[in-house]
């Protein structure tokens, strides 16, 4: 696991950081971020990768024992149902490591927050005229 002195300058250096079984995991859930939400714009923040979509769109962070995926409060409560088999908190989703993370529901969470996004994004304009 990489030490958390140092900050990541890029998602790459954040997963370069870890062991290659981790590392295929973390890639796959980038993908399947991006795929989501194609517009998003990739950073780094709270020194894990985050994507950007008019304003933090999800997180993710790999640890010891699971890969942690934060798509914010709504992105969990909106889809507590199918997340029951899982370690939950208000923000974060723990998945545990050396199972297979459940891509389809993943993108879709992914796809719930960019419209949520875009959404506040155009009530925001609207307002502004």
């Amino acid at each position: 696991m990489p030490d958390n002195k140092t900050a990541p300058d890029s998602t790459d250096d954040y997963i370069a950081a870890f062991p290659p079984n981790v590392q295929e995991t973390l890639q796959a859930l980038r993908q399947t971020i991006k795929e989501a939400a194609p517009e998003a714009k990739e950073k780094i923040a709270y020194q894990m990768p985050a994507f950007d979509l008019h304003g933090s769109l999800v997180y993710f962070a790999a640890y010891k024992n699971h890969i942690g995926f934060y798509p914010t409060a709504s992105g969990i409560r909106d889809f507590q149902d199918e997340l029951s088999a899982y370690k939950t908190s208000k923000g974060a989703i723990q998945f545990p490591l050396g199972e297979a993370l459940p891509f389809a529901l993943i993108k879709r969470i992914v796809e719930y927050r960019a419209a949520e996004n875009i959404e506040k994004a155009s009530r925001k304009r609207e307002k502004k005229r």
